[in-house]
Order: structure tokens, then C-alpha cells, then sequence
């Protein structure tokens, strides 16, 4: 079943659709049917097939969602037709919710997994196939029309998404691929099948869903399109680059946006995070902020919240492997063929890409042969080299240039009995991997750039080992452990192992002197360092992992049930509004209609962000905007008052011709009743000495923040970098912040930072001032007020909204049943009860207030 609400994403997707035999299958095996409530607020929602929730339905549920399922699948071998299935117990996916459960737990979390099996399975064999994976393990496989699974990974993943996140720009045709748009498509089209197989599973009131890897970046927005409330979580594996590279992909706001349809984003480190934190600022204009320790954006009402953690290991696993039989064999005979002859391992396990900086690796092996001959003879790099993910000519160029300089490093200081560099390009069993971990004296990973690598962890484990193994090693049992590692500064783990020689891998001395370093390092030293990385390891594994991100989203969602919520924007522009009830769009048939019905109006306005756009370069009003003031203002029943941060002279000059309109300049230190009324102080203000020393600090940031200005007004200084560098300037302005309150403490004056600004004013200054002063006036004159519309877009607006809250509450200058409109621009968090998208919608508004007002005008001059 195809929801209506893909219709306009389908025109994506070139309407290569799923196979429909799957939802017949699954709704004829489990004829479930779900009316899911509180999805849309604002529309009625389709009711959608289920598969049958597992016996414990009192448990939470999980959906873990990734391009490939935990499976390996095998051909019946005799001769019948069918297929045989197994776990496969490498996977991630399968450690992950290994890791969820707890000791003496019952109530462990129930977890399906939604992804591709690796085999092709025949479309006559699917309805089969899919009834034995859900009902055996748990899995919902994902199958595609021929040719589309192709396009989407061995094209527009793995030519175009996995080469940039690796800083691999397409400046050429064989450097990464072009961007093609019908593998984007492809890619579309993929996640949207996605997104079907998960609908047919989820109770979205209840399950959480879980999103793996940058294969499924869009997927986010097609859920949270069909189920406004979802739980739904995406962790990225690979690095996320800089603004500066990302930027350069073509659909970049539609995968940001994508992912902002998430609740919960994490990363493995802080600089991929802020990578992406640093996109979502400069294309999307979102700023993040950080509050207790949890970081997290702002988008349409919507709480997204960001983890850092880098993923871990499945402690148990590689224990059990340390304990079998095998793996003691073959460490037996590893020390026979290094140790017993008195040569040292070094150990690199990479896959064979470019990434992973094999060929580097081999010219810092060769460079310590060459710079320390003490050690030829001696030593002996063992590379394993597992198979590529990904095909094309940079896979064979890595395999010809490993192979070529292997080759020449053996020819060049080997000799009968010894080989200093030992490849070995076949798939090994995990038990043999392990083992050579064991006999390792040092760990090498010198990838160029990698997500997260969990060979170091791997190695740090291994090398604990256990009393067994100890007695192979000819290890006493009290002995010490050691182990050292050389990995690459690009690499996610590599922030977590402070005891590890971090290298530049493009430094080929450098690194030759790493392996020289911890060749001889002390055996103390060695000691610490592993005890070090022991700790971490082992107590940051990949169940603690996997519960510290699902306590997070869990933290994320708790507040999905009060909040309303409506979908807004097309494609995969689509997002959700989320809004406190309390918090609603202002209407303007309802404004209009009370405003219609009131007789004493107080009006206050903000300028600039409200009656102005922040974007425009001349802030000066327009015409219509002074014909719509001077529309109000003629109105007998109405008082109105634009409240600026501008200076007296500015505000004076722009308002010239309107006579009757009340001005409050410099956030309300001076205001005027109108043209023919004299300016009054609301603060006195003495001493304008601070400013000798505040303005020599301003000028330091003005001339090191290109884009930068300084405003001085009567009372105050505003440092502006509205067109500096969005990142910078943000920076310099919490730099300038913190300068400033030092230089002023002793000043009666405060420090604010605003939208773009640092902002300087006597203390005691706000708008509440200037909303105390019009509601106390109109009561002086007999009108106190029952109809008050105050509006405005920034921080300052708030102590308006502050005091008409107050008065309403205290029944103090307000009438009783006044309809009272406090309204801010933009949705977000503000003690405003209701808001307006945007300057236009305003303008729209106080059109309509004025042509009221106009036609009243125009029967009373009739009479």
C-alpha cells in the first residue's frame, strides 16, 4: 500500500516502486490492521498493515534499520529447491542488540531488523523467503526491482556519497564519481522502499526506530512524513566532512533536511558533529546550542538532538573467540614462526581501499628499514588485507601499488629466511585474525580517513588475553599485559585512545619514527598504555553503546505526546511543526474578528526582524508600510507604538509623516507619544563614560572580523557581523561577550548578545518599559485597553510579552475580557502565545487591521 502522503516524493523515485507481492504476503499471514491516532492533527491518516508484534508485547519494541540484514543465506546443497539461513555473528547489528540486554534482565527489548539480504533471491522465492526470516529471526528483507540495488549502492553511494564524506572531491572523472541524477534517484527510490517494508512492522506509538549509515540518509523524512510522532534515531559511521566539501553535493539541503527529520543524530566524534552542526548553520541558517551537556537544534519546534560516542566492540564475542582451541593452535604456531626465531610482528588489518592508507603504511615500513638497519632481519610487518566493499579502477590501483612495493621491500632487504613485509590478500577466518592480534608486539591503522575502525579495540583485547593463552605466550599469570598502537590522526577511535602514537599517515618519516618509538618504548610504559586503553575498551563496548544512544532518543521523544503536529513543505523539503499546545499560528479571521468587536486598542510593534526583514539592506520603511501605520493610527480607538532598538535621530527621521504614532527608540530608554510630543527618558542616564573604554575593545573585534561594524547611539554601542562569517562572527561575538563584561563590571550598564550582535545599554533598559508606560497612559486617559496585539521576533521582544502576561494575569491596566495577541515571528520557543512565520505574514496581518480600521474611519467622516 502506497501512502498518499508520497505523492509528491514519487515524481523522485521515476516510479520505481516495490513489488506489492510482499504487502499481500505479510497482510494474508497477519491480517492485523491499525488505525494510528495523534498522527496528524491536521489531517485524517490511513490506517496501515502490521505484522504480528512478538508473544511479549509488553516490552519495548526496537527497529533496526541498515543497508544489509544480520543474515547469511546459502542455497539448499541437496538439490531442492529453497534457501537455509544463519546469523551472522560479525555483524554490528547482532552485537548491537546483544549488547542491549541486561544480566537477570526479563524484559530485554524486542528488536526487528528491516534491511537487504547480500544474496539475490528469485521474485518467485521472496513471499518465502520473507515468511522465514520474520518468523526464524526476526528480519524484513527489502527487494528491488533489477538493477535499481546497483544504482543505488555501487553508484550513488559508493561513487558519489562515500568518496566526498572521505574528502574525495569530483574533479575529475576518475577521482570520485560525478553527480549523476538518475543515481540519486536510485537512491530515493531505495529509502522509499524502505520506508514501505518498516510501515508494514512499526506501531509508531510505542516502537523506536533506529537508522544506520549514510546509505539511508533520506529515509528519516519519508517516516516522519507518514508518522508526524515516530521515535527515530540515525547514527552516521562514516566521517561527516566540512562544510566546505559537503557543500559541494548538489542535493545538499535535501539530505540535511533529511536528517533533521530525525529526533536523535549521532556521531562518533566531536568533528564530525560539528562538521555537520556547522552545514545546518550555514545552508539552513539553524544554530545549535548546548544545555547541560546535551547539544541539540531548533528546527520548526522540533527538539534534534546530537550524540557523540564512537561505537565499541562485542566484549563477549571476541572473548569467546580468545577461548577456542583454534585460536590457542594458531597463536602456537605464530611464535614459532616469529617469536621462536627472533623476529617481531607489527600487525595492520585493513580493507583494500584508498582510504585505508595500506601503500603509506608499507613506505613508513620501508623508511625504518632504510633510517634504523638495526632492525632488518629483526622485524616483520604482517598486513592483512581483506577484501574491497566497493569496485572500479581506485580499488585496482590500490591492489597493484600494494603488490609493487611489497614486492620491492622483500626484494630489497630480504633474505633466505626472512621477509620483512608479509601480505595477505585472502579472507581469514575471526579466530585467525584474533590470533595474530595476540602475537602483535604493535598495531598499525594509518588510514587516511575513516569512520571509526574497531581493529585498535580489537587488538587492545586480544592482547588482555586470558590464562590460556598466557601459558602459549609463556606468560607468567601475574605478568603485566602491553600493547602499542600507531594509528592515524583521521580515524574516529583515534580521540579515545590517548595512550596510542597519533600520526600524520601522509608523513612517511613520521610514521617510520612511530614504529621505531614503540618498538622501543620501556615495558613499564607499554604496561600503562595498555592498562589505559583496557579500561576504556572494555567498559565502552558496544552494548554500552548501543543503551547510551537509545537513553538519549528515548530522553529526545518524551515530550512527542504534547505537542501538536502538522507536516508542512513538499518532497523531501517535508518536516514537521511541532508546538507546545498552549502555542498557536496567530489567525488572522480571528484577529481580524476581535479587533472588529474592541474599542480601546494598544499596539505595540517591533521593527527590524517584524515590520522589517533582518535580510534587507535598506532599513528604512517602505511606503506601505507607513500608509498602513498611519492607517492605525487614525483610528480613534487605537494607540500605537514601534519599539526599535534605532536611535531617536533614525527613528525620527524614517517616521517623519506619522503624526500620530507613538516611537520608542534604543529598546525603550526614550520614547514619544507622538510627532508633537517631546522625547522622554525612561532611565536616566548620567554617565556615558564606560564608552571610552568600550569602544576601543569593539574597534580590536571590527578590525579582525571582516564584515563587522560598530553602531553608536545616545545611550548604547552595538557591535553588528551580520555579514561577517556566520561561524566566526559567532565565535568572536562570545569572545567580545566575555571581553566586554570584564572591561564593564563595575559600569551600570549590561552586555547582551543578540540576533548578529553584542548590544551595550544602561541597565534597567528594556521594552517591557515601553508596553508598562502605553498601557499605564491609556488608562490615565479612560481607555484602558481591551484589545492588545504586541509583536516581535528577537529576545528583547520578550520582556513585552512578559509584562502583557503579567498584567493579564494581575488584571492590572487590561480590561478584564481583553483579547489580548502576544505574537513572535518565527516558530520557536517564547512566552508568546502565538506566532507568524515570517515578516510577510505580518505584513498581511496589519493590512487587514488597517483596512478595518479604514472603513471605520471612512463611516464616521460619512456622518
Amino acid at each position: 500500500m502506497v501512502s498518499r502522503s508520497y505523492s509528491n516524493l514519487l515524481d523522485l523515485v521515476s516510479g520505481e516502486l516495490p513489488s506489492p507481492s510482499f504487502t499481500r504476503s505479510m497482510t494474508r499471514q497477519f491480517p492485523r490492521i491499525m488505525t494510528v491516532s495523534g498522527v496528524d492533527d491536521s489531517e485524517s491518516t490511513e490506517s496501515s498493515s502490521l505484522l504480528s508484534p512478538s508473544p511479549s508485547t509488553q516490552n519495548d519494541r526496537l527497529i533496526i534499520v541498515a543497508n544489509q540484514l544480520p543474515i547469511r543465506g546459502h542455497k539448499k546443497s541437496d538439490g531442492s529447491r529453497g534457501w537455509s539461513f544463519s546469523l551472522d555473528e560479525n555483524s554490528l547489528l547482532l552485537q548491537l542488540k546483544d549488547g542491549l540486554g541486561h544480566d537477570n534482565d526479563e524484559e530485554n527489548i524486542d528488536v526487528i531488523y528491516v534491511g537487504c539480504l547480500k544474496e539475490d533471491i528469485h521474485p518467485n522465492d521472496q513471499d518465502e523467503v520473507s515468511q522465514i526470516l520474520y518468523e526464524n529471526f526476526k528480519c524484513v528483507p527489502t527487494f528491488f526491482p533489477p538493477g535499481l540495488y546497483t544504482r543505488f549502492y555501487h553508484g550513488f553511494c559508493k561513487q558519489q556519497l562515500w568518496p566526498l564524506f572521505h574528502y574525495m572531491l569530483p574533479l575529475s572523472p576518475d577521482l570520485g564519481g560525478r553527480f549523476k541524477r538518475s543515481l540519486w534517484q536510485a537512491y530515493v527510490s531505495v529509502n522509499k522502499i524502505f520506508a514501505d517494508r518498516i510501515m508494514e512492522v512499526i506501531n509508531p506509538e510505542d516502537d523506536f526506530v533506529w537508522i544506520h549509515d549514510y546509505h539511508l540518509m533520506v529515509l528519516p523524512t519519508f517516516l516522519r512524513k507518514r508518522f508526524n510522532r515516530v521515535k527515530l534515531g540515525f547514527f552516521l559511521h562514516s566521517p561527516f566532512p566540512s562544510s566546505e566539501i559537503y557543500k559541494t553535493l548538489p542535493v545538499r539541503e535535501e539530505i540535511l533536511r533529511a536528517l533533521l527529520n530525525s529526533d536523535l543524530i549521532g556521531f562518533h566524534t566531536f568533528d564530525y558533529a560539528r562538521h555537520f552542526l556547522s552545514c545546518c548553520s550555514r545552508m539552513l541558517g539553524i544554530s545549535y546550542e548546548s544545555k547541560r551537556g546535551y547539544i541539540s537544534l531548533e528546527y520548526y519546534g522540533r527538539t534534534v538532538s546530537i550524540k557523540i560516542l564512537p561505537v565499541g566492540i562485542h566484549m563477549r564475542q571476541l572473548q569467546s573467540v580468545l577461548s577456542m582451541p583454534e585460536t590457542e593452535s594458531k597463536v602456537a604456531g605464530l611464535i614459532k614462526q616469529f617469536k621462536d626465531k627472533g623476529k617481531t610482528m607489527l600487525l595492520g588489518v585493513d580493507d583494500m581501499d584508498i582510504f585505508k592508507g595500506i601503500s603509506l603504511k608499507l613506505l613508513a615500513m620501508e623508511q625504518l628499514l632504510i633510517q634504523h638497519p638495526e632492525w632488518q632481519g629483526k622485524i616483520v610487518l604482517v598486513q592483512i588485507a581483506n577484501p574491497a566493499r566497493g569496485t572500479g579502477n581506485d580499488v585496482k590501483e590500490v591492489k597493484a601499488e600494494t603488490y609493487s612495493t611489497v614486492k620491492r621491500i622483500n626484494e630489497t632487504f630480504g633474505k633466505p629466511g626472512y621477509q620483512p613485509v608479509i601480505l595477505i590478500d585472502e579472507p581469514l577466518k575471526f579466530y585467525e585474525r584474533v590470533a595474530y592480534y595476540v602475537v602483535a608486539e604493535c598495531c598499525l591503522v594509518t588510514a587516511v580517513r575513516d569512520g571509526m575502525n574497531l581493529i585498535p579495540y580489537e587488538y587492545i583485547i586480544s592482547r588482555q588475553g586470558n590464562d590460556r593463552l598466557d601459558k602459549v605466550l609463556g606468560l607468567k599469570p601475574s605478568a603485566s599485559k602491553k600493547s602499542m598502537l600507531v594509528v592515524s590522526e583521521f580515524i574516529g577511535c583515534s580521540p579515545s585512545l590517548s595512550g596510542a602514537i597519533r600520526v600524520n599517515p601522509w608523513n612517511i618519516d613520521s610514521v617510520a619514527d612511530a614504529m621505531d618509538c614503540a618498538l622501543e618504548l620501556s615495558e613499564p610504559e607499554k604496561q600503562l598504555r595498555h592498562e589505559k586503553h583496557y579500561r576504556y575498551v572494555s567498559t565502552h563496548d558496544v552494548g554500552y553503546w548501543a543503551r547510551s544512544f537509545l537513553q538519549d532518543l528515548e530522553r529526545t521523544c518524551k515530550d512527542h505526546v504534547g505537542k501538536r503536529c502538522w507536516g508542512i513543505g513538499f518532497g523531501l523539503s517535508f518536516r514537521v511543526v511541532s508546538l507546545d499546545p498552549n502555542f498557536k499560528k496567530l489567525s488572522l479571521e480571528h484577529i481580524v474578528s476581535a479587533y472588529k468587536q474592541t474599542t480601546k486598542r494598544a499596539i505595540l510593534l517591533d521593527y527590524d526582524g517584524t515590520l522589517m526583514p533582518q535580510s534587507s539592506i535598506d532599513k528604512s520603511p517602505s511606503s506601505k508600510t507607513i500608509e498602513m501605520l498611519n492607517t492605525l493610527c487614525k483610528d480613534k480607538n487605537n494607540m500605537v507604538f514601534v519599539v526599535s532598538a534605532k536611535s531617536r535621530a533614525t527613528l525620527g527621521e524614517w517616521f517623519a509623516s506619522c503624526e500620530k504614532l507613538g516611537l520608542a527608540a534604543e529598546h525603550g530608554c526614550f520614547l514619544r507619544l507622538s510627532r508633537y510630543e517631546e522625547w522622554e527618558t525612561c532611565v536616566q542616564v548620567d554617565d556615558l563614560g564606560w564608552k571610552q573604554n568600550a569602544h576601543p575593545v569593539m574597534t580590536l573585534y571590527t578590525e579582525t572580523t571582516d564584515g563587522s561594524m560598530i553602531e553608536m547611539k545616545d545611550t548604547a554601542m552595538v557591535w553588528c557581523y551580520e555579514d561577517a562569517d556566520p561561524d566566526f562572527g559567532s565565535c568572536q561575538a562570545k569572545e567580545l561577550l566575555d571581553h566586554l563584561e570584564s572591561v564593564l563590571a563595575n559600569e551600570p550598564v549590561t552586555v547582551k548578545r543578540g540576533q548578529s550582535s553584542v548590544e551595550i545599554k544602561p541597565q534597567g533598559v528594556s521594552k517591557g518599559l515601553v508596553a508598562k508606560r502605553l498601557l499605564a497612559t491609556m488608562q490615565e486617559r479612560g481607555m484602558t485597553p481591551d484589545f492588545v496585539l504586541c509583536i516581535g521576533d528577537d529576545r528583547s521582544d520578550e520582556d513585552m510579552f512578559e509584562v502583557i502576561a503579567g498584567s493579564v494575569a494581575s488584571n492590572n491596566c487590561i480590561a478584564p475580557n481583553a483579547e489580548v495577541f502576544a505574537c513572535t515571528v518565527g516558530n520557536k520557543p517564547s512566552k508568546a502565545t502565538y506566532y507568524l512565520d515570517d515578516t510577510v505574514e505580518i505584513a498581511r496581518m496589519m493590512q487587514g487591521l488597517a483596512s478595518v480600521s479604514e472603513q471605520s474611519v471612512n463611516i464616521l467622516g460619512l456622518h
